[in-house]
This record gives structure tokens, sequence and C-alpha cells, in this order.
């Protein structure tokens, strides 16, 4: 190929690329496609400085039983240990919608590895096509570990659908990465406290 080949071909994608630029339709995708990546890279930088630890004081007069605080708004899960040297944070899922969200004290009273699961009625309300029961393993959406709270159908879980976490995705449970439930499953006990805000 000569030379002047090579530079009138570098000139015809040149004289190209700036008459597609001048052309309003692709100047405004262009424009389009900024402002969408501008609005992602802040909810990415909203979701990551709010993704953050904390100290136990301002949620708890003390850590007896250990302390689990669930912030709704940043999406995550932070856990103290009963002498405070232990410290945990996960990401999380949280539900869906305000309606949905109970926030206040609880505690942890009961611990179940290979839980079982069963709707709600209001669950059954609104999907009547779910079932009644299912089972421990890879279908049951609780995952692989449950802490069940003082509230009613309210429980801390695992999930085998890890595209939850992070997001407003739940029926009103908190859900975790199985791996993350089973530390937290390990770590906590019955009586330890539990704070959503």
């Amino acid at each position: 190929m000569s030379a002047d080949h090579k530079k009138f071909n570098r000139r015809a994608f040149l004289g190209t690329s700036a008459a597609m630029a001048a052309s309003p339709v692709f100047a405004q995708q262009v424009n389009e496609t900024v402002e969408i990546e501008a609005e992602v890279s802040e909810t990415i930088r909203r979701n990551i400085s709010s993704f953050r630890a904390l100290d136990w004081r301002p949620y708890f007069s003390d850590l007896t039983n250990g302390a689990v605080l669930v912030d709704i708004s940043s999406r995550a899960l932070h856990f103290w240990s009963e002498d405070g040297t232990d410290y945990k944070l996960y990401p999380s899922s949280v539900p869906l919608t305000q309606d949905l969200t109970r926030k206040g004290r609880t505690v942890v009273t009961r611990k179940v590895e290979g839980p079982s699961w069963r709707p709600t009625p209001s669950m059954k309300k609104r999907n009547p096509e779910w079932p009644d029961f299912v089972g421990p393993g890879p279908d049951n959406p609780l995952g692989t570990h449950a802490l069940y709270l003082s509230w009613t159908y309210y429980r801390i879980h695992g999930t085998h659908d890890t595209r939850k976490i992070g997001r407003r995705s739940s029926n009103g449970c908190i859900g975790l990465y199985n791996e993350h439930i089973a530390q937290l499953f390990e770590l906590t006990k019955v009586g330890t406290q539990v704070l959503l805000i």
C-alpha cells in the first residue's frame, strides 16, 4: 500500500469522523451517553461513600450479647462482638419498598442452618403462584443460614441469588451472601441485639 493511499485513508477516516461528530443525532447520542455515565458514576460514588465502618456507641448502650446494625439506606450490615474486638461489615439486600421495611430494635431469637421457607400471608396474596413451602437447598430464598428475629416473619438470612445483594430486593428481610451469613451465624447468638435504621 502506498504512502499516499495511507494518507488518503487517514484523511477519509478523520473527515468522516468529524462529519459524524457534527451530526446532531450523533452529538445527541454522545451527550446522552455522557449524562448516563455521569449519573451512574454519581450513584456508585454515593453507594461506596455510604458503605463505611461505623462506631457502635451512637446506636447501642452496650455490647451485651453482641450487636447487629442494619443501615437500610447504605444497604450494609454491621456486627460488633460482645467484647468489642471483632467488627464486621457486610453488603446486604434490603426491602423493596418503605411499606415492607421495618425499623427499630429487635433481637436474634433463633438460629437455623439449612432453613425451610414459607411465604407470609401477604406474600401469597401478592404472589399466589408461589409455593406454600420450600425445603432447604438451592431453591430456598433463605439461603444456607437464617437468624430469626423477635419480629414475626423478619429474618437476616443468606441468598442463593447473589444479584439481590446491594439492592432493594426483599419482601422485608435482610439478605446476605451465603458466605457472609455463615460467618455472621457463627458470630451471633440467641439474644444478640439487632437495630434496623
